[in-house]
Formats: structure tokens, C-alpha cells, sequence
């Protein structure tokens, strides 16, 4: 999935890169208005391609893994509503 996320990543800031080379190199010796708004939709890109590269997906197990503390995940769990079987020292198998 990071590989994915990072192809898609590299292709949008690519796509931004060229729009505005393009814009500035090309479009504005026919139209400055088309290469201001060629400008305004590459201004756009980079916030999506980080939210794109950034997004968990449903395999991305890194919020949620146990962190080690017995104490801290059961008060995690709890908080998430997740209900895990509570052991009593006692009992033993």
C-alpha cells in the first residue's frame, strides 16, 4: 500500500511541476489568463497529494497496534469502545 500511496504521490507533484512549467514556459505567450489558472489548479495539487500520501489505509496497522503497556491498552481499548476479555491474576490456565 506505501508504494502505491508514493507512486501516486510523485505523479500529482509531478503533474504540478509541469503544469506550472508549462504555464509560465508555453501557455502564457497565447493566454496569461489560461496560464494563471493553469498556476491556480498546480497551486491546488500539493495539500491533495499530502493528504494522498499521508491517508491510512485498511491495512495500515500503526494507530492501533498494543503498545506493550497491559495497563495502556486496556484503557485505549476502552476508550475505543473495543471490549477485550478481562483476565483475573487468580485464575490461571
Amino acid at each position: 500500500m506505501y508504494a502505491r500511496r508514493r507512486h501516486i504521490y510523485f505523479a500529482m507533484m509531478g503533474t504540478c511541476v509541469g503544469l506550472f512549467v508549462l504555464a509560465w514556459a508555453v501557455v502564457r505567450l497565447w493566454s496569461v489568463p489560461a496560464a494563471v489558472g493553469m498556476c491556480v489548479v498546480a497551486m491546488v495539487i500539493p495539500p491533495l497529494a499530502a493528504i494522498v500520501a499521508n491517508r491510512r489505509g485498511p491495512d495500515d496497522r500503526w494507530w492501533d497496534d498494543p503498545s506493550g503497556d497491559p495497563k495502556s491498552d486496556e484503557w485505549w481499548d476502552e476508550l475505543d469502545g473495543k471490549k477485550r476479555p478481562r483476565q483475573d491474576p487468580k485464575e490461571r490456565p
